[in-house]
């Protein structure tokens, strides 16, 4: 959810799903400026009390902002308040409950990647040592009522706000409650998108069970490894998902706008606010027929908002978005590019990750996305045995295929290492999760506050 608002030059109407399907095409890149963008959200939290600061008392997360324009960042303005900032490094936003969001800049290597994350952090933290505040990597609120947390004022967010228990139990949860790492990557052609956006779905799993790290909810054990992945089961049935048919003979762009085009609308960008259209349907937008802007069609700007609520394990842009990880520390928000880097832009290594799962059946696909959020690597797969089994082939996949892109550092090093804390896990057994949760039932004495000591970056 990092949209920004900006002032909007002239888009074009939308006449033809023509367009709508071109605006796919329109990601495609030749190999060679194939670039990364890592994503990436932390808690913010009082040093006293751990309370979430609100967007406007002392200290808080509008004071943060201001914070960092001394490192060049500019806010973008909504309503009068800064609400994100932008920068040589991409942008900051701001998640509904004020979890502190980097969409990182497209960079070449993975090492520019960590040196941004490094500068980011650096930022933030010397702000925030400033301001009393500090910063949790996990993947949801280890202690917190929803009823304890504060909004940001967004408008998409109030609406959002309003339109999630409508459809599902949890969507406040997802929105107010967690954080997340993601990756964004880029496709040469329909059919090397259609060949990354299946190998990333049907491993998104095993990146969720590598990084689960969200095990606690108000201050005691949940019974999820994940639960931050657990969310996303009752969150909207109509955007989330696995997507099986993108395992269909025949998906492509066309059939990717189709699912789009049934997503129910959530808003329309008009001069500077956000319209309530939650619920409606774009295929009437299309028609002129929308009945917050009668006899309006809407312009490519409008179906590229509307492609950001979408909330699938990995979503379609003009580039493929890795969805399935919960924050964490630094070495692990390198990490998660590191894997689907290594998996997808090497074409042997994209070649060998398909051929494991390519036989694997929808139902084989779901079952095991079910059980990742409370089993982790224990997990069962197609075939038999368990999620474990086939973790360090696919890293090792990764390697290889990270290998062969020969991107180095000026120590001479490649790009292999950032997979080192996600080898180190599957050689331990123990995925973060299960980590945390030895240490609240022992050295913790039962006290989730230590995490704040354990997971502050």
């Amino acid at each position: 959810m990092t949209t920004i608002p900006a002032p909007k030059k002239t888009s074009p109407t939308i006449e033809s799903r023509d367009q709508l399907i071109a605006s796919f095409a329109g990601g495609e890149k030749p190999k060679d400026a194939w670039r990364i963008g890592t994503e990436h959200e932390k808690f913010v939290y009082a040093n006293g009390d751990h309370h979430a600061p609100s967007y406007d008392e002392p200290s808080g997360i509008r004071a943060l902002l201001g914070e960092l324009e001394q490192y060049g960042w500019k806010p973008v303005m909504e309503g009068g308040n800064a609400i994100a900032m932008s920068g040589p490094d991409g942008s900051i936003s701001l998640e509904p409950a004020g979890q502190f969001e980097l969409s990182g800049a497209p960079l070449d290597s993975l090492h520019e990647t960590c040196a941004e994350t490094g500068r980011h952090l650096e930022q933030v933290k010397a702000a925030g040592e400033k301001l009393g505040i500090g910063f949790l990597g996990l993947g949801m609120w280890p202690d917190k009522t929803r009823a304890e947390l504060p909004t940001m004022p967004k408008g998409r967010y109030a609406i959002m706000l309003r339109h999630m228990p409508r459809v599902g139990s949890m969507g406040l949860d997802m929105m107010l409650r967690t954080c997340t790492i993601q990756v964004n990557l880029d496709y040469a052609s329909e059919a090397d998108m259609v060949k990354k956006f299946r190998v990333g779905l049907a491993l998104q799993p095993l990146a969720t069970a590598l990084f689960a790290n969200s095990p606690f909810t108000e201050g005691k054990p949940n019974g999820m490894l994940s639960y931050r992945s657990h969310i996303w089961s009752d969150t909207d049935p109509h955007r989330t998902g696995m997507l099986p048919f993108v395992f269909e003979d025949g998906f492509g762009y066309e059939r990717y706008a189709e699912y789009a085009l049934d997503v129910p609308m959530y808003f329309v960008y008009r001069e500077g606010k956000y319209i309530d259209a939650a619920g409606l349907s774009f295929r009437d937008f299309l028609k002129g027929e929308l009945s917050v802007l009668p006899g309006e069609k809407p312009t490519l700007d409008d179906w590229t908002d509307h492609l950001s609520t979408a909330f699938p394990e990995v979503r379609l842009k003009t580039f493929l978005e890795m969805r399935g990880a919960d924050g964490g520390p630094w070495n692990r928000i390198c990490a998660l590019p590191a894997l689907w880097v290594g998996l997808l832009y090497d074409q042997g290594a994209l070649d060998a990750a398909w051929d494991l799962v390519k036989d694997w059946t929808i139902d084989e696909r779901q079952a095991l996305r079910d059980a990742v959020p409370k089993l982790g690597l224990n997990a069962p797969i197609a075939g038999g045995g368990k999620l474990r089994d086939i973790a360090g082939q696919v890293l090792d996949i990764a390697g290889a295929g990270l290998s062969a892109r020969a991107r180095f550092n000026r120590a001479g090093d490649n790009e292999t290492g950032f997979l080192d804390p996600l080898r180190e896990i599957v050689r331990s057994g123990k995925v973060p999760a299960e980590v945390l949760l030895e240490k609240y039932h022992g050295v913790w004495g039962g006290d989730v506050s230590k995490v704040y000591d354990e997971a502050s970056f």
